[in-house]
């Protein structure tokens, strides 16, 4: 047998253990766990209602009990330069029908483009939950900047005595019951951790291309059924929306913990994790991302300002992610057409097997995102722009310019903290 006819073959025994032994990562089946909606919801006080001034003193935590249902909880978000998007966005969080106490406090993390005055009108133009706008100066040395606005937001929210703190992003929309569906997941299931990948905005050619495959890989990396046994076997979340039990956030010394982490998401359910905490991961059905990205560059610059981060900028680590992207994604159809082509049957046949199950792989995520199943063959090609960027953000690395988001670069940013 030829060269390419023995690189098909292996590659379709890649793709049939993918498909039966990596958590069944394509399933699209992960979504909130099963909640208790038969506890009645109480009335806020007036007093509870508002945030506390400087002079009051702290509150403490509720309890879970029959006649305290809902924990309080506090929304922190972090915002930079988000003026586009928190017409979208910030509305759905204060427009929350939670039957308990909450409220929204937004970080504005040195925006330039008003982001902090326009949140306070929103809240003034649609009312709702109450809502807090404090900025925290810039990042103090080791410090990414969505992690030190964090650190400000969830430090003051601590000082309102929340059971639960919401993290969301500033471009994340909420339908009206999800934070009442997150927290009653968390409390029925025990869960010190609730996290919901958000469906990312799909309305451009390259967001179809690019963005169900971001998710897709992402999904094939940090499978969510071995994330959410009761022995887990990966340890992931997804940053847009994390609900976190505040004595656990506490006892991981979050975000204190993973200060220079870029990938935060997973970093973050890392030190809960240790902390001995309960994590879930799955997709969402109520929470959605507004942040457009309608071309390839701005797409390009979101996957490889991480990338390398995400393989620890570990020159080895990048050199077989390239081998497998090749050998996994790229062989195939090459050996297709060249079996063919060629006349190699065994070529053209384990080539033409391996495309099929990896396209059969893709579709229940194309059907999740709402997307023209012609997509599924295209996934080789997305592969490869993705192997390009990995490469990139390799480069950016190396060449000192590391992460780069909304004026900061990371030269040397951690990917994941170990403590």
């Amino acid at each position: 047998m030829s060269t390419l006819t023995w690189f098909a073959l292996v590659s379709l025994a890649v793709w049939v253990w993918l498909l039966l032994g990596q958590g069944f990562f394509w399933r699209t089946d992960q979504r909130l766990p099963p909640t208790s909606r038969d506890v009645e919801p109480r009335t806020p006080t007036e007093r509870e209602r508002r945030p506390l001034t400087p002079t009051e003193p702290e509150r403490r935590p509720p309890t879970h009990t029959e006649s305290e249902p809902w924990p309080r909880v506090a929304v922190v978000v972090p915002a930079r330069d988000e003026a586009g998007v928190l017409p979208l966005s910030l509305p759905s969080l204060l427009a929350q029908d939670y039957p308990g106490v909450a409220e929204v406090i937004l970080v504005d993390d040195g925006s330039t483009d008003g982001t902090g005055k326009l949140a306070a009108e929103l809240a003034a133009r649609h009312g709702g939950l109450p809502l807090t706008v404090v900025s925290p100066g810039e990042p103090e040395p080791g410090w990414t900047g969505k992690l030190w606005a964090l650190r400000h937001g969830m430090a003051l929210a601590r000082t309102r005595g929340p059971g639960f703190l919401l993290l969301t992003d500033a471009d994340i929309a909420h339908e009206p019951d999800s934070l009442r569906l997150l927290v009653s997941a968390a409390t029925t299931n025990g869960l010190d951790m609730v996290s919901q990948m958000a469906r990312l905005r799909v309305v451009s050619f390259w967001e179809r291309l690019v963005v169900p495959a971001f998710v897709y890989f992402f999904a094939q990396l940090y499978p969510f059924r071995w994330i959410n046994r009761a022995r887990p076997l990966a340890t992931a979340a997804a940053g847009g929306c994390v609900l976190l039990r505040t004595e656990t956030a506490v006892a991981a010394d979050v975000p204190e913990a993973i200060r220079q982490a870029v990938i935060d998401d997973v970093s973050l359910a890392r030190a809960v994790r240790r902390a001995g905490g309960r994590i879930w991961l799955g997709l969402a059905e109520r929470v959605d991302s507004v942040r457009p990205y309608p071309g390839l560059g701005e797409l390009w610059r979101m996957v490889a300002r991480s990338a390398y981060a995400q393989l620890r900028h570990n020159p080895l680590l990048l050199a077989g992610t390239v081998a497998g992207l090749v050998l996994v994604y790229l062989v195939p159809p090459v050996a297709l057409v060249a079996g063919v082509s060629g006349g190699d049957g065994v070529a053209a046949w384990a080539g033409g097997a391996a495309w099929a199950v990896m396209a059969g792989t893709y579709v229940p995520m194309l059907r999740y995102y709402r997307q023209p199943l012609w997509l599924a063959p295209l996934l080789p090609f997305t592969a490869f722009l993705y192997l390009l960027m990995t490469v990139d953000s390799a480069v950016r690395h190396y060449r000192g310019v590391g992460a780069a988001w909304k004026g900061r670069t990371y030269a040397r940013p951690e990917a994941a903290p170990d403590r």
